[in-house]
């Protein structure tokens, strides 16, 4: 039998931070129990070490990070520069899981000695990603109607493997059968968690979670299972809990995205008013667009990036949903302040 790993994060603690529980009129009903463990989920071109570090000082909540997966190289020999978001100098925030996306195991174990030399303790393989290019090379959930190229991943990493191993996947491809298929397979590797997206992968982000498809997973295995998929408010995430009362940890991106506040709210801390809301946001994207513009190469990466935020973002402003597509036209950073000084200001512009 291989050796069981524990992420940083186990080893440190078996339960996150206890933090102030109380109750305001727009949280209720409230999460009950000891606080979950809430991981920010990896979102390519937005999650990554920049946003990471400035969001967790600003927002309270978050118990771990998982990064956006490392990208897959033609050959085991990689440039650096392909690593510096998982730098554990750049990275001062949030615990940090590495995830991989490969499906060749020389370049995994190749990508996974490194970052092992990096100080981690646990990685994460990609099972789950839903992007029509990788599913083509059979990656991410791509892989699921593959269960036999799976494991003999498996078979030759997990022996060689210096990290804990834990999955990211998705009820499948195209079946809902398929990861409930593999599942009492994986019981043979020291897998330190599985989390799974409740949808299928040809679903992208369409249509609601199947929670019968995740609740068909529950009793297929001996290892600790987190939930994914559309946690946006408390009101929802009490629901889950309530359905779900074996899982204690879970998976939030576009949510907290769209919502800040969320992580903190789930962990039973009040909510502030829209006024103090949007003087926080402010403060948050003020210092990431400063950062963004130090550290990016011209106006039009910065502005695509900030963007990319806001098509989330724009949820936190009830009722100026018009501004995003002002946003999404700004050609330039004065163009794009404007529009954003409006959201501040609370106003529209004269020609709406």
């Amino acid at each position: 039998m291989w050796p069981v790993y524990h992420t940083r994060e186990a080893m440190d603690s078996s339960r996150p931070t206890e933090f102030p529980r109380t109750m305001t009129a727009n949280q209720s009903p409230t999460p009950a129990g000891p606080p979950p463990f809430l991981t920010l989920a990896p979102l390519q071109g937005v999650t990554e070490v920049l946003f990471r570090n400035i969001f967790a000082r600003h927002f309270p909540g978050f118990d771990a990070a998982m990064a956006p997966f490392v990208k897959p190289q033609g050959q085991a020999r990689f440039p650096d520069k392909l690593l510096r978001d998982i730098l554990p100098e750049l990275n001062g925030g949030l615990p940090l899981i590495p995830q991989l996306l490969h499906n060749d195991a020389a370049n995994f174990l190749a990508v996974a000695d490194r970052i092992a030399d990096l100080g981690y303790h646990e990685i994460n393989w990609n099972l789950g990603c839903p992007a029509p290019m990788i599913v083509r090379k059979q990656r991410g959930s791509g892989l699921l109607p593959h269960p036999e190229l799976v494991l003999a991943l498996l078979d030759a990493v997990v022996p060689r493997l210096r990290l804990g191993l834990s999955i990211k996947t998705r009820l499948g491809l195209h079946d809902k059968g398929e990861l409930p298929a593999l599942l009492p397979r994986l019981d043979a590797y020291p897998l330190t968690e599985i989390i799974i997206h409740a949808r299928l992968g040809s679903q992208l982000y369409e249509g609601r979670p199947d929670l019968d498809g995740f609740a068909a997973c529950l009793p297929l295995t001996r290892h600790r299972l987190a939930y994914n998929g559309d946690i946006v408010d408390v009101a929802g995430f009490v629901a889950l809990q309530q359905r779900f009362p074996q899982i204690d940890r879970w998976m939030i991106g576009r949510g907290a995205l769209a919502d800040p506040f969320l992580p903190a709210a789930l962990k039973g801390m009040a909510r502030p008013g829209q006024a103090e809301r949007t003087r926080r946001i402010r403060i948050f994207h003020d210092e990431l667009y400063a950062a963004y513009r130090e550290r990016l190469a011209g106006p039009s990466h910065l502005l695509g990036r900030m963007k990319q935020l806001w098509a989330y973002l724009i949820a936190s402003f009830p009722g100026r949903e018009k501004l995003l597509k002002k946003i999404t036209k700004a050609m330039s950073e004065d163009q794009y302040r404007q529009v954003v000084e409006q959201l501040w200001e609370g106003r529209e512009s004269a020609r709406g």
